[in-house]
Formats: C-alpha cells, structure tokens, sequence
C-alpha cells in the first residue's frame, strides 16, 4: 500500500492540494536537477519532461504545450 500520508503546507498563503487544478503552483521542498525531478508541498513529484507522480501513485502524462 503507497503511504498517502503529505505533511500540511505550512506556506501563506496555503500551496494549492494534489487535487486542484493549479496543483503545479505548491512550492519545490525538493529539487534535483540531476535526476530531473523535484517534490512539491503538496506531495506531487514533478519531472522535467513535465510528467508528474500524484502522491496516491497516480502519474500524469507530460503535458508540454506545443508550438505550431
């Protein structure tokens, strides 16, 4: 079983949950650069190619806008 446990944001104003659709906008606890990913307040692991890893194990596809 994946822990689901994230500590509570402790920012002002608040970072935004796992769930909200501006999710991305939580604060880096954790980056690393060389691996190409980092942790946000909220729990989500964020990667380079903007893939991300829910904190329920869920993953998002990369979503990098495209140019015409």
């Amino acid at each position: 079983m994946i822990n689901q446990r994230v500590p509570a944001c402790v920012h002002q104003p608040s970072c935004p949950s796992s769930e909200d659709h501006d999710r991305e906008a939580a604060r880096t606890v954790a980056s690393h650069p060389e691996q190409g990913w980092s942790l946000l307040c909220n729990g989500i692991v964020v990667f380079d190619d903007t893939g991300e890893l829910l904190p329920d194990g869920r993953a998002v596809a990369p979503h990098r806008p495209t140019t015409v």
